[in-house]
């Protein structure tokens, strides 16, 4: 028996955003899809919302060759294009916006092209735009050491005169060399202040309320711990495939792609200890530290601890999917991993012997991102005698996506006269707890960025003992056997192997 009982407090007032500092964004790769789908919507949102100053400005540079004019009629498209009705941005507010937007065609691996960025950045300084620089690197990661060394060379990361902050995309590297060589090439340049690697799951209002719900609510905070908590489950599904993504998807994976990055970033949230303060160098610390007490699993460890699975054909939302590997551009032989599950153990006081399983897949049945918390049952003498003498354990489900939220579970005496009991469900919602949209993931990072905020974002040992911990299982896989690909069908749960990695310590999944 399921019974909801909606959280539904008083509606709040929408807070107003807060002001960004005055500066100029330089965009690379200002023609690609994510400079039009996500950067450039996310700025004029905040513009439209006055959290931009009047002299803010956005430089665009790729290869293409684009006037102005057309630049701003490229990313016009993004918002109004195909019957888009401008996701709230009004026509009055994007020709204002689009006055500010201006465009260098340039070779990024070529000197000369950050020359014409400086020449370009002070002719606009003279026009009354403002010293301080933000570089956003939306490239391909291979082209970021490039981009760090030009910006170097051209004397464009120097504060002498403004701020200078360069945002870099993820992968951070694609194992622990080369994250390193990565990091070195970087702080060689940029002081680490200066450096923002970005992960837009970290701008999702529920993993930003991970903190305050743990650490600022009596009746949850002494529960975290192995005493009370019996195992961990975080899950990331997707329905979708690979789309146009195989070139990158086929050398990350499952794993580098998500696990290494996003779902990482769960665990260290989930179970850090409290920070000192809530700010960038005191979250971060306790993140790392997290991440620290995991021990990078051996070979053996692998075999028993992770599993892999690759979709094959099926129904996805009652259409026929495609298997992995008739995606276009996919080998037909491919043993590229679209499925992981794998048992972290973090080895310190508070989470000894407690599993936190991770599972991430493409193709799956259901789109969902949640942290589920699951408690140890409580001792069941008292209903020893009564026709149910088992009630479920708590679980605390922290949803992510689609629909943010939180859920606590609990069990409850049904109405009648004898003792029957049932699981009942206290479920809050963002969207309907507060009443107003939370702000988008970019918007939220890109504000912090130009405010100069790096809670949210990750830091360079962060980024190393994340791989610290991901190298050790690719490196196993690559000497393992190939895995009978595929192991799944699209519209499933996943492979029967990743029940059996959780079953063997009597734990089992949520449904997705």
């Amino acid at each position: 028996m399921s019974v909801t009982i909606d959280a539904k407090p008083q509606p709040m007032p929408e807070p107003p955003l807060p002001k960004a500092e005055p500066c100029v964004v330089v965009i690379f790769g200002a023609s690609g899809d994510l400079t039009k789908r996500m950067l450039v919507p996310a700025l004029a949102r905040l513009w439209q919302a006055e959290s931009l100053p009047p002299s803010f400005a956005i430089l665009g540079v790729d290869l293409k060759q684009m006037t102005d004019d057309e630049f701003r009629q490229h990313l016009r498209e993004g918002i109004f294009g195909a019957g888009g009705d401008g996701d709230g941005i009004t026509e009055e507010s994007w020709s204002r916006f689009a006055e500010r937007l201006s465009y260098i065609k340039g070779e990024l691996e070529n000197d000369q092209t950050y020359r014409s960025i400086r020449e370009k950045l002070e002719r606009l300084a003279s026009q009354g735009s403002s010293a301080n620089h933000l570089f956003y690197c939306s490239t391909p990661p291979t082209l970021a050491p490039a981009i760090v060394k030009g910006l170097g060379a051209a004397g464009l990361a120097d504060e002498a005169k403004g701020w200078s902050r360069i945002v870099i995309e993820k992968p951070f590297g694609r194992d622990l060399d080369s994250a390193m060589k990565l990091n070195a090439e970087i702080a060689d340049v940029f002081d680490e202040h200066q450096v923002y690697r970005i992960d837009h799951y970290l701008g999702k209002e529920t993993v930003q309320n991970i903190m305050v719900f743990r650490f600022g609510n009596s009746m949850f905070e002494p529960v975290w711990n192995r005493n009370h908590i019996d195992y961990v489950e975080i899950t990331a599904a997707e329905t979708l495939g690979i789309g146009s993504r195989a070139g990158y998807y086929e050398q990350a994976g499952a794993l580098r792609d998500m696990v290494a990055n996003h779902l990482s970033q769960l665990v260290t949230l989930t179970a850090m200890e409290p920070p000192v303060a809530f700010d960038a160098d005191s979250v971060r610390e306790q993140k790392v530290q997290v991440l620290r007490s995991i021990h990078p699993m051996t070979p053996e460890e692998v075999e028993r601890q992770t599993v892999r699975g690759q979709y094959g054909p099926g129904t996805v939302g009652g259409e026929a999917a495609p298997g992995y590997r008739q995606e276009s551009g996919v080998a037909p032989d491919s043993a590229t991993e679209t499925y992981v599950a794998l048992q972290f153990c973090i080895n310190n006081w508070r989470w000894a012997d407690v599993p936190f399983y991770i599972r991430t897949g493409k193709r799956l049945k259901q789109r969902l991102t949640e942290i589920a918390i699951h408690l140890k049952r409580t001792p069941q003498a008292l209903f020893s005698q009564t026709p149910e003498d088992r009630i479920e354990p708590n679980v605390i489900v922290l949803r992510i996506q689609p629909d943010e939220g939180i859920t606590v579970t609990f069990g409850a005496k049904r109405p009648g006269p004898e003792m029957h009991t049932g699981t009942v469900h206290m479920d809050f919602s963002y969207r309907e707890g507060f009443k107003f949209q939370s702000l988008p993931a970019y918007e939220t990072l890109l504000l912090d960025v130009m405010r100069g905020d790096a809670t949210l974002f990750t830091r360079r040992d962060e980024v190393e003992a994340q791989w610290r911990l991901i190298t050790p299982i690719e490196k196993a896989w690559s000497q393992q056997p190939k895995p009978a690909f595929p192991n799944y069908a699209a519209g499933s749960e996943g492979p029967a192997d990743s029940d059996k990695l959780l079953a063997k310590n009597g734990h089992s999944w949520r449904p997705l």
